[in-house]
């Protein structure tokens, strides 16, 4: 994970967790990244300084790869819906942030409901057309899909914002 210091055009400073420098660029270039304080999607990062930590001989060192490149990764969701009282406890700008990932999933993605582990396997073996999915899937689907060698992305599903 990366952490970017992130700056809005007007000037707003606020922090951001990444996978990746692709995955800062893809959710800035779609305009998924937006101010929690004005709601502009122009936004960039900002200076920084870098965390800097010496590695313990236990600790291995890290993949050379340097991650997953973003053309592997297969178009598909599945969501987790919150635990009772735990939706309670995320910031605001978090809680924000979820709900509109949740508009933009259901608005470009196919929901497949239980059926997602078997349609993303048709996805990936070529028996489907390959188009964002979401749905429903359990710890064994998860690890099916993985040892398959296909990507899944598990994200809150918040009830949808009022208003």
């Amino acid at each position: 994970m990366i952490h970017y210091q992130l700056r809005c055009r007007t000037g707003h400073e606020f922090e951001g967790w990444f996978r990746d420098s692709v995955s800062f660029e893809l959710q800035s270039e779609t305009g998924l990244l937006t101010c929690p304080n004005c709601g502009t999607t122009a936004v960039s990062r900002g200076l920084m300084a870098p965390a800097v930590r010496t590695r313990r001989a236990s600790e291995p060192a890290p993949p050379a790869s340097g991650g997953i490149p973003a053309q592997a990764v297969v178009p598909s969701l599945q969501v987790q819906q919150p635990q009772a009282g735990s939706e309670a406890a995320l910031p605001d700008e978090m809680r924000a942030m979820l709900q509109r990932i949740r508009v933009q999933v259901e608005r470009d993605c196919d929901n497949v409901g239980d059926a997602f582990a078997a349609e993303a396997l048709r996805m990936h073996r070529g028996e489907a057309s390959v188009r964002g999915i979401y749905g429903n899937a359990n710890e064994d689907d998860r690890e099916a899909l993985a040892d398959e060698g296909i990507q899944v992305m598990q994200i809150p599903w918040l009830k949808p914002a009022e208003g």
